[in-house]
């Protein structure tokens, strides 16, 4: 008995050393790229042309940071990625806030202020997360232009809140779906309407697939490049776009730790936002996969 549970011991280390080994190495392919960002961004030329890829810097400078960020060229202009980087926070920000505070209210509604066709207006703003971003590019083009707000954060700002309203909206019904109904029926004998339900039961319970929806949010429009480069005008360019044009931009000798530095500012806020949260992020959507 003693030696069959040795064995059963054994055979457990051996798998969970097995499937730590492929995590590991699973991390380690998955990280690679970013460390061959990172350690070219902080290379000189020199060593660049000299070694490899996964050289490792032996004169380490943030030269080629500070260039990315004030001096290199976009196109026509050479004045880093700065500027960009802090526009992409202006576009962002309110749009991550108000798509997220829309997505909410539609969840809520759709939940627990249920209405004659409310699974119909559900199913037709799910569709809106499958229609693909290039057919609506001319749409949107004109109704921008008819509002008087093309080429500008405003629009920027109104075209990532349309397309982010159906994932929210999502995210937020399928979290709602598993708060009894119970409480909110309570809440409307007491008199509370329907705001003050949203304030005082609904909202302190969603922390977590608030967190999903911001990181969610963020990050797709932060890393949006065909919107950014087609509904905005050089001075209110996201970072995306600066840095397409950065490399793309040929003024001589081809200086790659420029470039990389760029890509890694580009990445940083998104690379923040995920170290920081994204437990919580796991912990949102596994939250409001009960019911659905």
């Amino acid at each position: 008995m003693a030696n069959v549970i040795r064995r059963q011991t054994l055979a457990a280390r051996v798998s969970r050393l097995a499937v730590y080994s492929v995590l590991i190495l699973a991390a380690l392919f998955y990280l690679l790229p970013l460390a061959v960002m990172l350690m070219t961004s902080v290379k000189p030329l020199s060593e660049i042309s000299a070694g490899t890829l996964l050289t490792l810097p032996q004169n380490p400078t943030l030269a080629p940071w500070t260039k990315a960020w004030g001096e290199a060229c976009t196109g026509m202009r050479c004045d880093g990625v700065g500027g960009y980087f802090w526009n992409s926070f202006a576009i962002v920000i309110p749009a991550v806030l108000i798509s997220t505070t829309i997505g909410a209210l539609n969840g809520y509604a759709l939940t627990k202020w249920r209405f004659k066709g409310s699974e119909l207006v559900f199913a037709l703003m799910l569709f809106g997360c499958f229609i693909p971003f290039q057919v609506v590019l001319l749409p949107m083009a004109q109704t921008l232009g008819w509002l008087g707000i093309s080429s500008s954060r405003a629009g920027l700002v109104l075209v990532h809140v349309v397309f982010g309203i159906a994932f929210t909206t999502l995210f937020f019904r399928n979290f709602y779906v598993g708060i009894p109904n119970e409480l909110v029926s309570a809440a409307k004998l007491d008199g509370a309407g329907f705001f003050r339900i949203f304030w005082r039961i609904l909202l302190p319970v969603s922390t977590p697939i608030i967190v999903v929806s911001v990181i969610w949010q963020f990050t797709q429009i932060w890393n949006d490049f065909l919107f950014g480069v087609a509904f905005s005008a050089h001075n209110t360019q996201p970072v995306t776009v600066a840095l397409n044009n950065l490399v793309n931009t040929s003024t001589g000798v081809r200086e790659y730790n420029v470039d990389m530095a760029a890509a890694m500012i580009a990445a940083l806020p998104t690379l923040v936002v995920y170290v920081l949260a994204g437990k919580y992020f796991v912990r949102g959507l596994t939250a409001g996969s009960v019911k659905g």
